[in-house]
């Protein structure tokens, strides 16, 4: 399986916030076949052998220098950790600690050194969801599945899921013929199946609480749309996978969330296309490194795309906003893209990391502006 720890929203703001003397960015193509995994290592020793050239060149001091090193050679001899892994590895060092998180997603190996973390490639891991969850359901069964990107789906234990429709209802049956007030004949199936709906969907709470990750719905017609009118999970997709009978496998059901996921990410990035050609009509979005650094500093960006891929080292004015470029990446600069993403972020742009084929022309950046500077 593939094992997974994104950062929360508000962690990604702490790591955009932190300033060091030192803070080396490594990302790492992995792989959760742990027969495989020296390769990995032997690529993030590689990587930090550019950066650590690169603090040497700077002057860095050498005793700070020793102590990133140890939190490094840590990790890589560490059997245990290297035993579970996802798609790519983000690791994240200062020469006061380390932190990493496994990635879904697989991202282009790379090295960063500056005064801050780059955080864009992690931005691509919490854009758009790579994972979610199905819920399979009919009058004679329910289960849920975990589906990830390049692994078998898996069944989830849910406390407290019914088994079927008729025990949710305490009947052997819902075909009875018995009336008892207006529970019967169709009408009556469906109030039992709605209370059967009801008991699914308190058993999911406590597995998807604190959860934004896209619950997909395997069901028939008529139960998909008794299910959505008890649903208290905001995150239930729109669509759902039509299926009739108790006999769809997980693999048949992960490969159908997986077209949905597919389907939901495309949608939302032709919204932002679109709104993005309104805008630029009122001069009220950018692809410009300088014009969307300035609107950045000055908190008119209310929607940022950016290449989670790109590499333009540089500097940007505290108050200005204004871009330097440098000619090549160093220990004194920084990744001019992260940044604007950064000060975008930081007051309250909604900051989406994506390909470089999903933005208009050739630019890194793609900004929809509140209001035109």
């Amino acid at each position: 399986m593939l094992y997974v720890d994104l950062p929360t929203r508000p962690e990604f703001v702490s790591l955009r916030e932190k300033r060091a003397d030192a803070c080396v960015s490594i990302y790492v193509e992995t792989t959760p076949l742990s027969q495989h995994v020296d390769a990995s290592r032997a690529t993030l020793s590689n990587l930090y052998a550019v950066g650590r050239e690169q603090l040497d060149e700077s002057g860095f001091d050498k005793k700070r220098l020793s102590e990133l090193s140890e939190h490094i050679d840590d990790l890589l001899e560490d059997e245990e950790f290297w035993r579970l892994q996802a798609n790519s590895l983000a690791v994240l060092a200062t020469p006061d600690g380390l932190q990493t998180f496994r990635l879904a997603n697989r991202l282009s190996p790379m090295v960063q050194v500056s005064d801050r973390f780059h955080l864009n490639p992690l931005l691509r891991a919490i854009t758009f969801p790579h994972t979610a969850h199905v819920l399979v359901l009919s009058e004679n069964a329910a289960r849920l599945i975990e589906v990830l990107p390049s692994i078998a789906p898996s069944q989830v234990k849910v406390h407290g899921l019914p088994r079927d429709a008729a025990s949710a209802a305490s009947k052997s049956t819902l075909n009875d013929r018995g009336h008892s007030r207006r529970i019967h004949g169709t009408e009556g199936q469906n109030v039992r199946l709605r209370q059967y709906a009801r008991k699914v969907d308190a058993a999911l709470r406590a597995v998807l609480a604190g959860r934004d990750t896209p619950l997909i719905l395997a069901a028939s017609d008529r139960l998909a749309s008794i299910y959505r009118s008890v649903n208290s999970y905001p995150g239930l997709a729109t669509d759902h996978i039509p299926i009739v009978g108790d006999r769809t496998t997980d693999a048949d059901v992960g490969d159908a969330a997986r077209v949905i996921l597919d389907a939901i990410n495309s949608r939302e990035l032709q919204r932002l296309s679109a709104l993005y050609q309104d805008r630029a009509g009122t001069n009220r979005a950018t692809t410009g490194l300088s014009e969307a650094a300035r609107a950045a500093s000055y908190g008119a960006i209310e929607t940022l795309l950016v290449d989670i891929d790109s590499n333009t080292p540089g500097l940007v004015d505290d108050v200005t906003g204004s871009v330097t470029l440098a000619e090549g990446p160093s220990a004194t600069t920084y990744d001019v893209v992260d940044e604007i993403a950064a000060r975008a972020l930081s007051t309250g742009a909604r900051v989406l990391g994506v390909r470089q084929a999903d933005l208009p022309g050739d630019s890194t950046v793609a900004a929809i502006l509140r209001f035109a500077i």
